[in-house]
């Protein structure tokens, strides 16, 4: 027997995937930024550096940060956003009763560049379109049954 997740707790399943949505976007541009700044790092050799001698924002050699090494931050960001990210795929997936094999494909998302930004439209298209299906079926049967309550009815 499929495991359908009931309508009462469709409110939920909405308010978990915005949440879904909104670390899949954050955490994707997070990890594009991230991809920059290894890029910067160990092909060019550079960090970025805020607040060091000189300028408010600059590039520095790698072995030369003195002020705040941004580069560093980034790598945390992320870190800290793919965590709230496996939180909300882990929330979805519960709710929506998917098997914890969704769950993996899903956080590959945070680990490999854009496709958390494909991965959400797709989930989000598909939870979606689902919901609005059970919605209107369960529209149907409630407005089916007056009728089928007044032709049972005494003749």
């Amino acid at each position: 027997m499929a495991r359908v997740p009931p309508i009462r707790d469709f409110p939920t399943i909405r308010r978990s995937l915005t949440f879904y949505r909104v670390f899949a976007y954050a955490t994707g541009v997070a990890l594009l930024v991230l991809c920059l700044e290894i890029v910067v790092k160990y092909l060019l050799g550079y960090e970025l550096q805020a607040f060091g001698p000189g300028a408010p924002l600059q590039l520095v050699p790698r072995d030369r940060v003195q002020g705040v090494n941004l580069s560093a931050v980034v790598q945390f960001v992320h870190g800290y956003l793919y965590l709230t990210y496996l939180v909300s795929d882990f929330v979805l997936i519960t709710v929506m009763r998917y098997p914890i094999t969704r769950f993996l494909v899903i956080a590959a998302g945070g680990v490999i560049p854009l496709l958390s930004f494909f991965t959400e439209r797709r989930v989000r298209r598909e939870i979606t379109a689902y919901l609005d299906q059970r919605e209107a079926a369960a529209r149907d049967r409630v407005a089916a049954q007056p009728f089928r309550a007044a032709r049972s009815g005494p003749a």
